[in-house]
């Protein structure tokens, strides 16, 4: 079971070597890199190549560990007690399977994505080291141990935002995402826009890179926004000369797509302010 991805998306042999590592190690996958770098869509390509089914945990501040296990809804069950309704005397009735006894139960081999785990409490990833590794968990309700029928695929992604405890990336292959090269960052546009002209990428693409490289930029634009920006760039049928900008006009066209703060929209304006005063 070899990952090579696919024709949508390009994957470098670096990351193909991590996803293959993974599987064959029998270890969590753990993909850090910028946002809109492709980590969570890394999880869906390679349950597509696969052809594996795929389970989505999609982490928030407020996700504890237990939910991804089980959650127990004793609310409910007090209520039918109190309506006299038979389902209370099966505990079973009130347990609400969570991503991980989904992905545990499956009765094929599945990739489960737990994405952005930076997000959580500090505590998060530590509550799941057991279950993760040993591949199974008790339900102290009804005195049950499930067990992982076949071993998942786990993919878990991270943004950075905060540190991931030691005993955790012990248990996983850790790979980052790099911000793709220009020459990678063609690829991945002629996936999507193959109809773009070389004349206009060039000059799209060379101002995209002077954009990420300023000086002072709080956000710098990613790989899914030059993206929208070139859709928009042909939407509106732009030419190369159309892009080019001068000191007086340091913001680039359609800067929305890429710009998405306003301390940025307002240091290229500060810039621009600059080029002005030079002349």
């Amino acid at each position: 079971m070899q990952f090579t991805g696919t024709d949508s998306y390009i994957a470098t042999d670096d990351l193909k070597m991590a996803v293959n590592a993974a599987v064959t190690l029998e270890r969590p996958l753990l993909v850090k890199g910028e946002p809109g770098t492709g980590k969570t869509e890394l999880a869906r390509q390679v349950s597509a190549a696969l052809g594996l089914p795929m389970i989505e945990w999609h982490i928030k501040s407020t996700t504890k560990a237990q939910q991804g296990l089980y959650e127990y809804d004793a609310v409910s069950r007090l209520r039918d007690s109190q309506l006299g309704d038979a389902r209370v005397n099966d505990v079973a009735n009130y347990i609400k399977r969570g991503k991980l006894w989904q992905a545990f139960a499956a009765p094929g081999r599945v990739v489960l994505l737990i994405d952005e785990v930076d997000k959580a409490d500090i505590e998060f990833p530590n509550d799941l080291l057991q279950e993760l590794d040993r591949m199974e968990f008790h339900v102290y309700e009804t005195g049950e141990t499930v067990r992982a029928i076949h071993r998942p695929i786990v993919i878990i992604t991270s943004n950075n935002e905060k540190e991931l405890p030691d005993a955790f990336l012990r248990r996983c292959f850790f790979h980052y995402i790099r911000f793709p090269d220009i020459e990678i960052l063609r690829r991945i546009v002629a996936v999507h826009h193959p109809q773009i002209k070389d004349a206009l990428l060039t000059t799209a693409l060379t101002q995209f890179y002077d954009i990420r490289d300023t000086p002072g930029l709080k956000k710098k634009p990613s790989t899914s926004e030059v993206l929208d920006w070139l859709k928009l760039l042909l939407a509106e049928d732009l030419t190369p000369e159309d892009l080019r900008r001068d000191g007086a006009d340091a913001l680039p066209r359609l800067h929305g797509a890429l710009l998405k703060n306003e301390q940025d929209v307002h240091l290229f304006e500060r810039l621009a302010f600059m080029a002005r005063g030079k002349r």
